[in-house]
């Protein structure tokens, strides 16, 4: 198994772990605590089942390249109208790259989403500081 599988199989033993913990502490019978906590596990379950790790990792890889791509092209214009419409485009991009990972239910994607979709915007904010100046 790889890594990334592994670390997503942590990810959900974690989230039951945690599921389970809440309602074990919720102040109920043992019988209701235990029925929930089946049912809990269960919708886990079966969330994780609907995800398609390889389309997940298909679709970031994707996004990633195309904001790549992006700010190479961003970086090389010289006209400050045309960089600013990459720029708007790349910050979409960046959007739908974070809300493509908050969709599909997996934290350490939206972070590092995140994280990207803020990074890519102090860059486009850089590359248009500098370009505004010539």
């Amino acid at each position: 198994m790889s890594k990334k599988k592994s670390g997503f199989g942590k990810f959900l033993l974690g989230a039951g772990i945690g599921a389970g913990l809440g309602v074990l502490f919720a102040p109920k019978k043992g019988s209701e605590t235990r029925k929930e906590l089946k049912l809990k596990i269960d919708e886990l379950i079966a969330k994780a089942k609907e995800i398609d790790v390889d389309e997940v990792k298909e679709t970031v890889e994707t996004k990633i390249e195309e904001i790549k791509a992006e700010l190479e092209d961003l970086d090389k214009e010289k006209v400050l109208k045309i960089a600013k419409k990459k720029a708007k485009d790349i910050e979409t991009k960046a959007e739908e790259l974070l809300n493509y990972a908050i969709e599909k239910g997996t934290p350490v994607l939206e972070k590092a989403a995140s994280s990207v979709k803020e990074k890519t915007i102090e860059v486009i904010k850089q590359i248009l500081a500098k370009l505004e100046q010539n």
